[in-house]
Parts: structure tokens; sequence; C-alpha cells
């Protein structure tokens, strides 16, 4: 949430920088509700201080026995009270509807940030990993084909269990989502990271304080109602991210400058709709609507959390370069900013099966697998979130930071296709060999049931 005396005294510079992310806020009306409110509470003060001297002045006419006077002082200050109160109520409404306005402004860019339109203006940083590459086959079976020839991911199944976009890992295919997510968690652990199992169910008051309310409500699960229905504060939402309720862990707390920076990791299962997708990537589990990923959230001091946003890109970089898996990063660019971050950096990881016209010279196509974003005071503002600089002085906003490290299902096709053999086969990366209980290779296994025989061996 925008602060709203930065946006009273600075309504310019906040107008170019939403129409530089394209955001459609009328800032003017919004200006003009602040404005009402604001004179409605000085219209309260001075009759708030009006009733204070009537009251003072009813104590010295009874002690002086000027009745009829009294009771002129009396009827005035009945008047004041039910103005003071018709007031207050108005200024509550105005108050409510300022910041319900508030909230469906995004955040501002940071000044670095460069400008564009959409991701076609994002700026590229940098490559790692083109300098040497793996072996690849002379053709890349596209993960999809791959995993379903290996046996070792379902969607015909899932889509039977439980609907499109949700998908089975069996044997090997399940055993790498493990190991991905232990060998994530024992990395960022090196980097000092305290461990979280957070809740996966988040109350609306949450998903508020992070931004995914009221801006994406039809990208979320809502349990018990559908997501038109009205909602309050303890509805209830299956986890779109673990960022929602690692940052709503200290919503309403103030922390001391000791326990900053405070980093979290939490591995969770996810759950979106993916609203406004709808049929795109329809094969496969590049887009999907439940994944599990490891998540990185940072509490900062303001004047760190840029440095911080640098080191916490290398955070996540670092699973990549582990894993040897060639990646870019992108510099977000105004207009594809999300809701809640000032700047973002996405890392991409290169996936080789399927060319999509976007991948580099060597083909194939390129995979968000993290967004290494800087919120700046904009979540800490919604949800409370303070820290006192010294035990005397004031508590302050802090800076909340995120990424993801990293997102498993997209990892994971990545390392079929990119490790993946002649013969069908997949080599599992040195770093997860020992969360596969030493197993080098993906040989997958034989498919179950009728739908596994040949036409010629059915009945």
């Amino acid at each position: 949430m925008l602060d709203r005396t930065y946006l009273r005294e600075n309504p310019d510079e906040v107008r170019d920088a939403l129409e530089n992310r394209g955001a459609d806020v009328d800032l003017d009306e919004l200006l003009e509700l602040d404005e009402r409110w604001r004179e409605l509470k000085a219209r309260g003060d001075e009759l708030r201080h009006e009733r204070n001297q009537v009251s003072k002045t009813i104590g010295t006419l009874v002690a002086e026995g000027k009745d009829e006077e009294r009771e002129e002082a009396l009827t005035r200050s009945r008047e004041l009270k039910t103005e003071i109160e018709k007031i207050e109520s108005e200024g509550a409404e105005l108050e409510d509807e300022l910041k319900e306005r508030l909230l469906e402004v995004p955040q501002l860019p940071h000044e670095s940030v460069p400008l564009g339109i959409d991701e076609r203006h994002n700026v590229e940083d940098r490559r790692w990993g083109f300098d040497d590459p793996h072996d690849l086959p002379d053709e890349v079976t596209p993960h999809y084909d791959l995993g379903e020839e290996l046996d070792i991911i379902d969607e015909e199944r899932a889509a039977k269990t439980t609907g499109a976009g949700f998908y089975f890992l069996k044997g090997e295919g399940a055993q790498l989502e493990h190991a991905l997510i232990q060998f994530m968690l024992d990395l960022h652990r090196e980097q000092g990271y305290v461990d979280l199992f957070p809740p996966i169910p988040v109350k609306s008051a949450s998903m508020r304080g992070t931004g995914q309310l009221p801006k994406f409500a039809d990208d979320a699960y809502r349990l018990g109602g559908s997501n038109e229905e009205e909602y309050d504060e303890e509805d209830l939402w299956l986890c779109p991210t673990a960022e929602v309720p690692v940052t709503n862990m200290y919503a309403n707390e103030i922390l001391l400058d000791d326990d900053l920076p405070l980093k979290h990791q939490a591995y969770t299962p996810n759950f979106r709709r993916e609203a406004g997708e709808h049929g795109t990537e329809t094969r496969g589990i590049v887009r999907v609507h439940q994944f599990n990923k490891v998540e990185l959230v940072n509490f900062v001091e303001p004047e760190e959390s840029y440095d911080r946003l640098e080191n916490l890109l290398e955070e996540a970089e670092e699973v990549l370069k582990r894993l040897g898996l060639p990646y870019r990063i992108l510099e977000l660019c105004t207009g594809d900013l999300t809701f809640a971050s000032a700047k973002t950096y996405d890392i991409e990881v290169w996936a080789p099966g399927d060319d999509m016209d976007d991948g580099p010279e060597e083909g194939g196509r390129w995979l968000e697998v993290s967004s290494a974003s800087n919120f700046e005071d904009f979540q800490a503002r919604r949800a409370g979130l303070r820290y006192r600089p010294e035990r005397h002085e004031s508590a302050e906003y802090l800076h909340t930071l995120n990424a993801s490290g990293l997102a498993i299902p997209r990892v994971m096709v990545a390392l079929l296709e990119y490790y993946q053999n002649e013969d069908g086969t997949v080599t599992i990366p040195e770093p997860l060999q020992p969360y596969m209980g030493g197993k080098e290779v993906i040989e997958g296994h034989e498919k179950v049931g009728e739908s596994a025989l040949g036409a010629g061996e059915r009945e």
C-alpha cells in the first residue's frame, strides 16, 4: 500500500509512475476522497475543541448559579455531540473507502527499473552456462513425451482424479521432485535461511497483506465459496505462494533492529487457477494449478533492501549453477512488474525440448523459475510489519523481499530435457544423486494396465 502522505504531496510523480506501469488508477478521484476526509477531520477537531470549551463553561456557570446560561450551554453541548458523531461517521466511511481504493493501487517502480509496456521491453542482464554446454541428443524429446515414455509423469490419470492442470509423478519422477525440494532446502540453509513449514490455508487478511487481494482473487482457490461472492477477512484460501503465510507471520508486530535481516525459507505446495491463461501450455507441467516450490522471504531495514535484492538473486541463481542448468537473468520493465514489486529480476532456465521461438540460438525456450523482488514498504504497510531502529525510537515500516528458490516443475522440465540421453534415459545431476539413493540415471518404469499393451495384445 502506498503512503497516503507521499501520494498527497507528490501527485505528479505518482501519476507518472503509475502511467509507466500502465496502471488504470483514477488518482484525481483518490486525491479528492483524501481531501474530503481531511476536511471532515479538521471540522471534527474544531467541533471537539468547541465542545471542550463549552464543557469548561458549564462548570463555571454551575458554580456561579447561572441556570439559564447553563441550560443554553448544555443544549449547545448536545448539538455539538450530535454534529461530531455525524462527522465521525462520515469520516469513518470515507476512511474505509480510501483504504479499499488504496489497496487497488500498485507499487511505484524504483527509479532504476527500465521503462517499457510489457515483457518485450524487459532487459536481459546476463546468461550463464552456455560456454560449455552439456552434450544433447540430436533430437531432444519434450518433457511431456519423455515423461510419458518413461512413465514418470501421468497427466491423463490426474485429469481423471482431479482435473486438467494437475499431474501424477511416479517412481523416479516423484523421487526427483523430493530430491529437488530437499536439495534446495539444504542449499539455502547454507546461505543462512531459517526453515519454516507454514500452514497451507491462509486468511483473506493475509492475502491482502502481500497484495494477492483484491487484485488477483480470480487466480486463487478459495475454500468454501465462489470467488465471485463477497468474502471477509476470516475466509480461507489455498496458499498461492509461501510468500503469503511467511510474510504475514509477523503481521502487526514490531521487530527489533537486532532481528534484521531476517531470512526465512519455506517449502509448500502452491495452488493457482491461472485465470486468463486457459488454453495455454495444455501439455506438460510448465503451467499447472498445483506445484511445489521453495520460497525465500527476507525482512530488512529500508537502507539495506537493494543490496539485499542483489544478494537474494545470487542465492536463487546458485540452485541452477550447482545443477549445471543454463539460464539467463532479466530485469523487468515498468509495465511487466508484479502488483506489489518496486523492482524485479526474473531467472529463466533454458529448456531445449520445445522450440517456442523464444530460446537462444541453440533453440528451445526460456522458462521462468524465479522472480526476485523488492517490495520496499508496500507489503509492510498492508500487513503492519514494523521494526524499531533503536529501543527508544519510534517504530518504522521495514522492507520485504522474496524469490522462489526455485519453482520445481519447471526446473524438472529443464532437467529432463537438458540431461536426457540418446537412449531416452536421463542423467541425474551429481548434486541430486545422494538425494536419490545414489541413483545416477532415470531409466523409467514398465507401464501398468491394459493401456500399456499394444493393440495386438489386447482382447
